[in-house]
């Protein structure tokens, strides 16, 4: 093992988190554990912690040692193991806020991705110029430099949705958020005509949600679902003005499923969600 230098990563971090509810499942103290494993309770510790890159042998033997018998669990937390992901996004270490940081690396390794949100056009599907606009409202205000980068940020990490093998990604926005006007009727209609180009690509589903829906469950604040390689590797990210939430506790995973699981009951097919869609950006032209 290599002591890691830098603050872990929200994945080592989740590493560590599923090793510490193995041990606990097994009935162990990190004491004890320590003592089976042949190592001391602070090195258990900051396995835990995530304060330790750990081997994948290592994470073996502590499935071994705590009678992990799922073995498609274990093979997942092996793919985590060593340093952190030495992604694009390290480039912008300090120019942009850690949590986004995280969320990037959270979506590059999700096996596919569902997204749900009621005022703002999902991040991964905005052009360029709304992102501009919709960044532009952070409290306190952006420089214009910072609010470059974090608008030129926020579609590189749209990467992930193309390539040889793209992220699926099951996007449910509310009709109230293609009728926003942010930026004006010509930005708000080429980010429509921008939302109907991806919605035909194969790995990318668009559900609207109609006015017409009626009430919805957390609709105040956006909500990510980046699946992981066993459902128990799942995390949810929910948008709040303090910054960004990670849940990765089991029941709160269930409980944010099931809301998304209603969201995407309520919105449209991806036939008659384009149709709506198509109308208002034919109002926006009109109008």
């Amino acid at each position: 093992m290599t002591r890691v230098k830098r603050p872990p990563s929200v994945r080592q971090r989740r590493l560590g988190v599923e090793l510490r509810r193995l041990r606990e499942q097994a009935g162990l103290s990190a004491t004890r554990a320590a003592e089976l494993f042949g190592a001391t309770q602070s090195r258990i510790s900051n396995i835990e912690s995530g304060g330790y890159a750990v081997s994948a042998e290592r994470v073996r033997a502590l499935a071994k040692l705590y009678e992990c018998g799922d073995d498609r669990l274990v093979e997942a937390l092996t793919e985590m193991t060593g340093g952190r992901t030495r992604g694009w996004w390290e480039e912008y270490q300090g120019l942009v806020p850690d949590d986004t940081l995280e969320l990037t690396e959270l979506e590059h390794h999700a096996t596919s991705l569902r997204v749900a949100s009621v005022i703002h056009i999902p991040g991964l599907l905005q052009t360029k110029e709304q992102a501009r606009v919709v960044i532009s409202g952070a409290v306190p205000p952006l420089a214009p430099f910072e609010l470059e980068h974090r608008a030129s940020y926020r579609i590189k990490r749209q990467g992930v949705l193309y390539g040889a093998a793209p992220t699926s990604l099951t996007a449910i926005i509310h009709e109230a958020a293609l009728r926003m006007d942010f930026g004006g009727p010509d930005v708000s209609e080429t980010q429509l005509r921008f939302l109907l180009e991806r919605s035909h690509e194969d790995h990318i589903q668009v559900l609207v949600i109609p006015f017409g829906a009626g009430l919805l469950p957390s609709a105040g604040h956006g909500i990510v679902q980046c699946d992981g390689e066993v459902p128990q590797l799942d995390t949810v990210l929910l948008d709040a003005d303090h910054g960004t939430v990670f849940i990765d506790n089991e029941a709160q995973l269930r409980a944010y499923r099931a809301v998304l699981d209603r969201m995407q009951a309520s919105a449209l097919d991806p036939a008659s969600s384009r149709d709506l869609i198509h109308r208002i950006a034919r109002d926006l032209r009109q109008g």
